[in-house]
C-alpha cells in the first residue's frame, strides 16, 4: 500500500483531491492534514510530523492564493509559499518521500506570445509569484526526487475561493460587470488537475521535473466569464475592460497560458478542454 500525504487540504484543491477518493477505490492509504492539523511554516512540527509518519509521498496544496493581498503583505506570501515549501522539502528528504508540488502560472511575466514550456525561463512580475518561485528553488536545492506542477486559473464550483465561484456570487448582486480582455491564460478545472495528481502516483513514476499542467485551449477572463453566465443562464452583461483600467494592485501576466506537451508524453494524458469540463 502506498502512504500519501496531502498537506493544506481544507483548500480548494486538497478538498477536490479527498473528494475523488471518497468515490474512487485508488488502493491508496492517504492522509489529509489541513493547516491546523499540519502548518507547514513551523519547521519543527513538520520535520517532527514526517518522522513520526513514513510517507511515500507528499501531495503540497499548501499555498497563500491572495494575489492582491500579496502585494500588501509579501512576507506573509513568502513565508508559506517559500519558508514553509524549503521546511516540507527538507523533511520529504529526511523521510524518504516524494513531494509534489502545485505551482503556477504567474511564475512568468507573460511576454511571450505562445504557451510557456518547462525550459522557458521564470521570471515573476508580482508578489505572489516571486514566492511560488522561490519555493520551486527551494525544492530544485534539496530534493531530487520531485514532481513540480504548475497550473493556472484553477477553479472549482463546490470548493474554495475562485473565479468561477466569485462571478456566480457577483452576478447575483450586479446586473453588470466589468472584466479584463487582455490576460490571455488557460481555465483549468481542479477535479481534472486531482486526476493528473494521483496518476504521477499510481503509475509509480520517476520521471521527476517540472510539469505543466492545464486544460485544453485558452481565453481571456472576459471570455471566461462570459461562458460561466452561459453556462449558468444568468443575465449578467459582462462589459470587456483593460486590465489596466481595474481598481487592482498586483500586476499579473498579460499571457500565461501553459503548454502541456510534456505531462502530456509522459503520462499519455487525455486533457479535456476547458469549456468541456465546465460543462460537467
Amino acid at each position: 500500500m502506498i502512504n500519501v500525504l496531502v498537506t493544506g487540504a481544507g483548500g480548494q484543491l486538497g478538498k477536490t483531491i479527498k473528494a475523488l477518493f471518497s468515490k474512487n477505490n485508488y488502493n491508496l492509504n492517504v492522509v489529509f492534514v489541513t493547516k491546523e492539523e499540519l502548518d507547514i511554516t513551523n519547521s519543527e512540527s513538520t520535520h517532527a510530523f514526517f518522522l513520526n509518519n513514513k510517507f511515500d509521498y507528499c501531495i503540497n496544496c499548501a499555498a497563500y492564493t491572495n494575489v492582491e493581498q500579496a502585494e500588501k503583505t509579501p512576507e506573509i506570501a513568502f513565508k508559506v509559499n517559500a519558508e514553509g515549501v524549503k521546511y516540507l522539502a527538507k523533511s520529504c528528504k529526511t523521510s524518504d518521500t516524494i513531494l509534489i508540488h502545485i505551482s503556477t502560472d504567474y511564475v512568468f511575466d507573460g511576454e511571450k506570445s505562445e504557451p510557456y514550456t518547462v525550459d522557458d525561463i521564470p521570471n515573476p512580475i508580482n508578489e505572489y509569484g516571486k514566492s511560488k518561485r522561490k519555493g520551486e528553488q527551494y525544492i530544485q536545492e534539496f530534493l531530487k526526487s520531485y514532481f513540480i506542477v504548475r497550473t493556472s486559473w484553477l477553479y472549482s464550483k463546490k470548493h474554495g475561493h475562485n473565479f468561477y465561484k466569485t462571478i456566480l456570487e457577483k452576478t447575483k448582486m450586479k446586473a453588470e460587470l466589468s472584466v479584463a480582455t487582455d490576460q490571455i491564460g488557460c481555465p483549468t478545472k481542479a477535479n481534472d488537475l486531482a486526476k493528473f495528481l494521483i496518476k504521477i502516483i499510481t503509475v509509480s513514476s520517476a520521471s521527476y521535473g517540472i510539469y505543466h499542467y492545464c486544460n485544453k485551449g485558452m481565453t481571456s477572463w472576459y471570455g471566461f466569464a462570459n461562458e460561466i453566465c452561459k453556462l449558468t443562464k444568468t443575465n449578467t452583461i459582462i462589459i470587456p475592460i483593460l486590465s489596466r483600467n481595474l481598481k487592482t494592485i498586483a500586476v499579473r501576466p498579460k499571457y500565461s497560458a501553459l503548454c502541456h506537451k510534456k505531462a502530456i508524453k509522459q503520462f499519455y494524458l487525455e486533457i479535456p478542454e476547458w469549456k468541456e469540463s465546465l460543462k460537467h
